[in-house]
This record gives C-alpha cells, sequence and structure tokens, in this order.
C-alpha cells in the first residue's frame, strides 16, 4: 500500500458512499414506471400448463435399457499400478545382484600383470623397494614355485663345499 501512485487524480466527493443506496433505490423506482410493457421475449399462451405432460411424454419414449458409459475410466489406474510395480520389482533385482562386492581376490593375475606391463606408473626399483614392506614379504611370494627347506638343503649340500663361504652357522 505504501508504493500506491500518490498523483492519483480520480477522486470520490465527501459523503459519497454515506447517500449511494438511497439514490439508487430512487432511480429504480422512477424507472418502473418507464419501462415498456410490451417489449422483450414473449411466453406462449398455457405453455408452463402443458409443459410437464410433454416432458414426461419425450421421458416414456426413452429404451430402458440404455448403456451406461462410466466418466472415469478404471484403466489408467490399472496401467499406473502396474508400472509402479514393475518398477519395484526392477529396483529389487538390481539391488539382489548387486550385493556382490568385488575384491582384489576377484582379479585374475593375468589382469593384474597386463595392468602394470601397460601402464606407465613411473616408480624404479628403489620406489618399490620404499613402498614395499620387507619384514611381512616372503621368498615365496616372489617366485612362482614354492621352495621347501628340503628343496634348499639338497641344494646346498650339492652345490656348496663349505658352509662357511655363505657366512651360515650350522647349529646342527
Amino acid at each position: 500500500m505504501d508504493k500506491l501512485n500518490k498523483n492519483n487524480n480520480f477522486k470520490v466527493p465527501d459523503g459519497y458512499f454515506d447517500t449511494l443506496s438511497s439514490d439508487i433505490m430512487k432511480k429504480i423506482a422512477k424507472e418502473d414506471n418507464s419501462m415498456p410493457l410490451n417489449e422483450g421475449f414473449k411466453v406462449p399462451e398455457g405453455y408452463f400448463e402443458t409443459l410437464n405432460t410433454k416432458i414426461l411424454g419425450q421421458l416414456e419414449n426413452i429404451p430402458v435399457e440404455t448403456k451406461v458409459i462410466p466418466l472415469k475410466s478404471y484403466k489408467k489406474h490399472y496401467y499406473t499400478a502396474a508400472s509402479v510395480a514393475a518398477v519395484v520389482l526392477l529396483f529389487i533385482m538390481v539391488q539382489f545382484n548387486s550385493d556382490k562386492t568385488l575384491s582384489y581376490s576377484d582379479l585374475a593375475n593375468s589382469d593384474i600383470e597386463h595392468y602394470f606391463e601397460f601402464n606407465d606408473l613411473e616408480l624404479s626399483s628403489y620406489d618399490l623397494a620404499e613402498i614395499l614392506p620387507i619384514d611381512d614379504l616372503d621368498l615365496n611370494d616372489i617366485m612362482e614355485s614354492r621352495l621347501d627347506n628340503d628343496n634348499i638343503i639338497d641344494y646346498l649340500d650339492s652345490y656348496i663345499e663349505d658352509f662357511e663361504e655363505l657366512n651360515m652357522h650350522n647349529d646342527d
């Protein structure tokens, strides 16, 4: 209301609404006498007396069995319910099939070797030595075939003549 145009040129005279209803009633009383009686629409003589019987006569001619056409179609509701059920079923199936989480053991060794072979990691052997913990590393982890202690001792017996060359102490 504060933003109304204050330069409005339309004004209502003082006391206009106080006498408005009495002025309107005076004009209506003057016009009732001046209305012409023969102008406007005319209704034929006896029209309303015979109207009721004409309507009932037309109703009797209507066949008793009529086809009722529903205004509201329920097919839309069936289609909506079926589509919602399909979406829920699809969602449940996707959730059921996606429960399996992949882990490092699921990868094939050939995939891992292929990745390291064809992707340049820019890591030198010194960088790898710093990253890999030596305490947890076992020789059998590096080699493809496992070495048994018996095989190692047999090898050393056959090819090494002096154990002292290996700087090993034999407590046997």
